[in-house]
């Protein structure tokens, strides 16, 4: 049995999804993750990276990953294996709250002995109710758990007393303790990543699986850095926004990673992967000195690997300058969420259309290489009528751009849930919701429904929940029509999104009808026959998932780099760390 100080344990939406029929639907098709969303948070790496330094044994392992490229992988048997002192399940994302549950559940059987610990923005906001589980012992709260998480595992290694560990909410006997959240820092600097201790560790443990950020990774590699902690900005459905990190984790402003360190990270990673980077958030939160920092210093770097970045506001002609001057390939998102200007208002974003197809033109014209642009379902003020513009609104992006296939539009329902935290789940009535689940075990049970839109925690006052759905499916078709006719995707694309969207749309109609039977056992054979059929929809409902990857090298043709990063010191910038 392997011996570990922490092991940390990713797990899937719903554990037994592979025994259950379950009809996922649309929910992650704008994301690199499936529906059982098997990527895992960023700070498990960083925290990892913590302890690693501190001389404490750490280990990773995507259960999720695991479970779906092998049908047959035994989690119980794998988990038996492992002896840790403290097992760590991150409940991040609120579609976890049955996978993390189940998987802490499964842990305290197989381990009585040992902690398990729990973090990320639903454990945070959850905490008192997570306590009350009786398979969980400790949650770290925040969104900077990497120090917290050191003082934890000194204490408990030392057998001290836990009232002054920060963060902390933990059992103390029969009573649920709950120590001040006092690490919340202003300056993210500490958080040095050592990409190499992953890929030592993946051939160390001989787990290339395990350690994988999420299913088909190894095939098209992508790596994410970032910068940022906190929001500026208060979008009104975003769990991360300003009100909902002041209110719930705190933090009464964003903190930065100084720009300086943010390209060393560009350059470190390219020196074990030429992938693309992803940079999450807008790179002018800390204003445009900060983003020309990055972008100055990563030429002086060396930084050639494509990076791709977020714009939450349109930009000028300056910064998309700045990025063709000092990259060798950037690529931009950009999620207005609707055409109409009216709802993007109400959701917290009061810029024009003439400014975001400014932005489009000007970032093309400056070399970008593709531009996403991302129209969601179910926003305040929205009904169907409304949300089928935003897809016809497109032909007209397309027409404005010569049909330039460089911008890549998607359309997708929000969800399966509202962010605990977001201004529309506090104040639902204020914005036109409904919502239909509060508490964490409210959601937990909603994730085992075996469709898609009953699990769905909210309808609007102009959409339903099988109006949200149906307009999704509608509002797809009706995007790939537009694509179609200017010449962005061939007829035997056309055709093939065409009959996934008809046949999950059919899938979802029985579905219900199957749900309406009122016998138990007829009611489950009748999800069984559609067992397969859902799984096999799983992936791509109606966008194609392969369009959100950039062309790169799997993991495995970057072995010969691989191996010389794991010998190349790392470089360091001459610059300040002062942001």
């Amino acid at each position: 049995m392997s011996k570990y100080d922490l092991f940390l344990l990713h797990p899937p939406a719903v554990y037994d999804f592979r025994e259950r029929s379950i009809f996922y639907g649309p929910v992650s098709d704008v994301v690199p993750s499936t529906p059982i969303f098997e990527m895992y948070p960023f700070g498990f790496t960083t925290m990892a990276n913590h302890l690693h330094k501190r001389g404490y044994k750490v280990r990773i392992a995507n259960l999720a990953s695991m479970m779906l490229n092998d049908r047959k992988f035994d989690v119980e048997r794998f988990i038996s294996k492992m002896d840790s002192m403290v097992f760590g399940i991150d409940l991040h994302w609120l579609p976890h709250a049955h996978g993390a549950l189940e998987v802490a559940k499964l842990v305290k059987r197989i381990h009585p002995d040992s902690k398990v610990l729990m973090g990320g923005f639903s454990s945070t906001y959850f905490h008192q109710e997570l306590l009350g589980y009786p398979q969980v012992d400790y949650i770290l709260r925040g969104d900077s758990t990497e120090i917290p998480l050191c003082d934890l595992m000194d204490h408990l290694e030392k057998g001290l007393p836990l009232d002054d560990v920060p963060n902390l909410s933990w059992k103390d006997g029969g009573r649920h303790r709950h120590n001040p959240m006092t690490f919340i820092p202003e300056d993210l600097d500490y958080m040095d990543i050592d990409y190499g201790w992953m890929i030592r560790s993946v051939i160390r443990y001989r787990d290339m699986k395990g350690f994988k950020p999420w299913k088909d990774w190894d095939q098209n590699p992508l790596t994410v850095i970032i910068p940022v902690k906190g929001c500026s900005l208060n979008c009104v459905e975003c769990g991360g926004s300003c009100y909902a990190m002041r209110k719930f984790l705190g933090r009464e402003r964003p903190a930065f990673r100084s720009p300086e360190k943010v390209a060393e990270d560009l350059y470190n990673i390219q020196c074990y992967l030429k992938a693309p980077t992803f940079i999450v958030g807008d790179i002018r939160l800390a204003g445009d000195r900060w983003a020309e920092r990055l972008l100055t210093e990563a030429r002086k770097l060396g930084v050639n690997n494509h990076v791709a970045f977020e714009l939450f506001r349109p930009a000028g002609e300056d910064l998309f300058g700045m990025m063709e001057r000092n990259l060798e390939g950037f690529s931009i998102e950009m999620s207005p969420d609707s055409h109409d200007e009216n709802v993007r208002k109400m959701l917290g974003r009061s810029y024009t259309n003439q400014a975001m197809e400014a932005t489009i033109r000007k970032a093309l014209d400056k070399g970008c290489e593709r531009f996403d642009i991302f129209f969601m379902i179910g926003l305040p003020g929205q009904d169907r009528d409304n949300a089928m513009a935003s897809s016809e609104y497109c032909r007209h992006l397309f027409q404005m751009l010569d049909n330039d296939r460089r911008l890549i539009p998607y359309t997708a329902p929000l969800a399966p849930f509202l962010d605990p935290g977001s201004l529309a789940f506090e104040n639902p009535e204020k914005y036109g919701y409904r919502v239909l689940a509060r508490t964490l075990e409210e959601h937990r049970v909603r994730l085992t429904n075996p469709s898609w839109k009953r699990v769905l925690s909210y309808e609007t006052e102009w959409l339903d929940r099988d109006g949200i759905a149906e307009t999704s499916y509608d509002a797809a078709d009706l995007l790939n029509q537009v694509r179609f006719d200017c010449d962005q995707i061939d007829r035997e694309e056309f055709e093939d999104r065409a009959n996934r969207t008809a046949n999950a749309r059919d899938l979802m109609e029985r579905l219900d009808l199957v749900l309406d039977i009122d016998d138990l056992e007829e009611r489950e054979s009748g999800l069984a026959i559609l067992r397969e059929e859902g799984y096999a929809l799983m992936e791509s409902t109606i966008c194609q998932k392969r369009e959100l990857e950039w062309k790169t090298r799997g993991a495995f043709m970057n072995a010969p780099r691989v191996v010389l990063g794991l010998l190349r010191p790392k470089r360091r910038s001459n610059s300040g760390a002062d942001n």
